[in-house]
């Protein structure tokens, strides 16, 4: 053959390979990846590499619930605006001020390379998903960009940024004023009285357990289908089960043969805001630091919203900030810059690599990454160990400052001075009572006399506040003795409802010195005055006391500011004792007026309905629902069960509270049990929509597939994704 025949095939063939484009990347994830469906419709996926795995796992979000992966990330980068109208516009420019889609690419190319191998995974995931499903029309966002997980670096419901308030911001930015003092005490009061946010974990030592090992508790509280439930795996150390956020491409509470981990919000201050003084002359915009005067940056965020006519208008802001954060609105007359963690390539690192650690010390070291600036974690591991991780990410302050409030911006002494190692945070490992809990309540009662002591930290690492929750765990937890996966389970559901021992004997004792010893109220007084104060689908008691009091504390006077337990407390014991039979009557009246009796069973009242797969249900009294007998985390249930919103019917359905929850257990091979509330899919043709409901209603857990011997077994559909 003459050279320049072979030179031209040459040629011809390497222009012929297959170039690194994004159609040849997503076919080779594909060929590698394999994804099972168990029973249940739980993804079990099987990748070569973990960028594989985290592409099928995408792939199998996107197959469940491509709306709610896709509308988290329409909140998250700031285009809300776009889908809901210019009502939303607040919430984008809340996003923008902390940082720019120019920004988060910039991010994204600075990252290293094993993260942006996986953010590129994630995005070919998603887009190959909907390359092979055209029929599937996205809101506003029909290419997903691998810079996009830098604004939903971790799976908090939420997560900091939502504490930065979207009225305040419109207050500062639409108006240049500071929101009424009484518009925010009466948006304060409104989120009091709302459902509690928040979770339960619990970690036992093998001294407590049937076979001697350790055993975690993963119980979150969210609103329900806000997480599906996952297997990933990959040749690369990935085994990760558990609860998945949609759109985020790593496992955020759950467990892997070795660790299991579950996270709680956190009472720890990671958040500050800066009174800045503010100065303007001819050169510009400055503020006030020491003895200088420091430019505040300033630049314009264009955003798009849609009008009242369908059609996508734009509007600019300016964005301010300073060296302490953005300027996100006024208090007393000063601009506020707002500090907060905004490490976004760390913060998935941590979250990534928290999936794959195998014991203590790894897990430790990847703590100390200190990103997971919303949570504590509750820990267990195969060797036995338990732990407890108050916080995570806690900067430095000068304690002679109150952080709890505004700090004045033009004095350096209150910046931040680094952040604390895990070491320094409150950390709580191996307690000598062998337990320890966490449900969103104070550290200084994780294991009782073995807890840390408040004197040994800054005040600003926690408040010492306790809830009805964990009074309910510590008192179960304080009896346990060689328990098992079942009796944990019990444990978690157990039914008793410590608000209520508090608040209803003092209802009785008013009636007995007050009311009338017939009618109505006498009768309602006596089935209360019979309780245990346990919740049940057939207690009549739990309907009277639960309405009670919701309408207290509504409507009771409240002497000073309180926190739930504290309030609660008062109106059962230091409240005026004519209040409280004002009250329950107005109570009685309301269950007459809403269902014909006051004797109704809770089962009757409080119910799950799911009736399609939208974020927000339209509820229906008169379309089919299912009895739930958990109650309300207020009143101290560790199964929460609780609604948010009720589209105005009169019966109650929830909306949050138990939502993916998992037992888990270690030994030779790991053993676990979960259940979803509802089901794995948002499809209500799919088998999965619902498939969990009795289940979930009746606390009887499924068997965890975690080995694959195990899920081949039970394996209803294996392909690979675009099959």
């Amino acid at each position: 053959m003459k050279p320049i025949v072979v030179f031209i095939l040459l040629l011809l063939t390497a222009c012929s390979e297959p170039l690194d484009t994004a159609s040849a990347r997503q076919e080779k994830h594909a060929a590698q990846t394999t994804i099972i469906r168990d029973s249940f419709g739980v993804p079990h996926i099987y990748g070569k590499t973990d960028t594989d795995a985290v592409f099928g796992l995408l792939y199998a979000q996107c197959e469940d619930d491509f709306q709610r992966v896709e509308d988290n990330y329409i909140w998250a980068i700031g285009r809300l605006a776009e889908v809901e109208g210019q009502s939303a516009i607040y919430s984008d420019l809340r996003a923008k001020l902390f940082m720019t889609t120019d920004e988060a690419k910039a991010m994204y190319e600075k990252a290293p390379e094993d993260i942006k191998a996986l953010c590129m995974a994630f995005a070919d995931g998603i887009n190959y998903y909907l390359k092979k499903h055209p029929e599937v029309r996205p809101k506003l966002i029909d290419h997903f960009e691998p810079w996009m997980p830098m604004y939903f670096s971790e799976g908090s419901i939420g997560g900091d940024i939502e504490r930065i308030s979207e009225k305040k911001i419109r207050a500062f930015y639409e108006n240049g004023a500071a929101l009424p003092k009484e518009e925010a005490l009466a948006i304060a009061r409104a989120a009091s009285e709302e459902e509690p946010a928040g979770s339960n974990g619990i970690a036992i030592s093998g001294a407590h357990t049937k076979n001697g090992n350790a055993m975690l508790l993963i119980n979150p509280h969210t609103s329900f289908f806000f997480r599906g439930e996952v297997h990933v795996n990959s040749e690369e150390g990935l085994a990760a089960y558990g609860a998945v956020t949609w759109g985020q491409f790593f496992v955020y509470q759950g467990f892997n043969e070795k660790t299991a981990w579950m996270h709680t919000s956190t009472y720890t201050d990671v958040m500050d805001e800066y009174l800045e003084t503010i100065i303007k002359n001819d050169s510009g915009l400055f503020y006030q630091y020491g003895e200088e005067q420091r430019e505040v940056s300033v630049s314009e965020v264009r955003l798009k919203f849609k009008d009242s006519l369908g059609i996508i208008q734009e509007k600019s802001f300016p964005k301010y900030r300073t060296h302490h954060g953005p300027i996100t609105h006024m208090e007393a007359g000063q601009w506020v810059a707002s500090a907060m963690m905004w490490d976004p390539v760390t913060a998935l690192k941590q979250s990534f690599i928290r999936t794959k650690q195998d014991n203590y010390k790894g897990f430790k070291a990847m703590m100390d990454l200190r990103t997971n600036s919303s949570n504590n974690t509750v820990y267990a591991d195969a060797e036995g160990n338990i732990a407890y991780f108050h916080g995570n990410f806690v900067p430095k302050r000068d304690v002679t400052f109150d952080f709890t409030q505004p700090v004045d911006g033009s004095n350096p002494a209150t910046d931040w001075q680094g952040l604390h190692t895990v070491e320094e945070n409150i950390l709580l490992l191996n307690p000598e009572n062998g337990w320890l809990q966490n449900c969103n309540s104070t550290p200084y009662t994780a294991a009782l006399q073995y807890s840390p002591k408040p004197e040994d930290y800054p005040v600003y690492m926690s408040k010492d506040q306790e809830n009805f929750r964990g009074v309910h765990a510590i008192s179960l937890l304080s009896e346990i003795n060689q328990i098992d996966l079942d009796g944990l389970i019990a444990l978690a559901h157990d039914p008793f409802l410590p608000a209520f021992e508090a608040l209803i004997p003092g209802l009785v004792s008013a009636f007995d010195q007050w009311g009338q010893p017939s009618g109505e109220m006498n009768a309602a007084i006596e089935v209360l005055r019979q309780w245990d104060y346990k919740t049940s689908e057939d207690s009549v008691a739990m309907t009277l006391a639960h309405f009670y009091g919701t309408l207290y504390g509504q409507k009771g006077k409240r002497p000073f500011a309180m926190s739930d337990m504290e309030l609660i407390t008062y109106f059962g014991s230091s409240s005026p004792e004519k209040e409280r039979l004002a009250i329950f009557e107005e109570t009685l009246e309301q269950l007459n007026a809403d269902f014909g009796t006051w004797n109704i069973p809770w089962g009757n009242v409080n119910r799950y309905q799911r009736l399609n797969g939208d974020p927000r249900q339209a509820f229906n009294d008169s379309l089919p629902s299912t009895p739930i007998g958990f109650a309300s985390g207020r009143w101290g249930a560790l199964a929460a069960y609780g609604a948010r919103y009720t589209n105005n019917t009169k019966k109650i359905y929830g909306t949050r509270g138990n939502s993916f929850v998992a037992a888990v257990s270690f030994g030779e091979k790991l053993q676990a049990k979960s259940i979803l509330a509802g089901g794995q899919s948002g499809d209500l043709n799919s088998p999965h929509f619902g498939d969990q409901v009795s289940r979930y209603a009746e606390a009887n857990f499924k068997e965890v597939l975690f080995y694959k011997e195990a899920v081949l077994k039970d394996a209803q559909r294996t392909y690979h994704p675009g099959e």
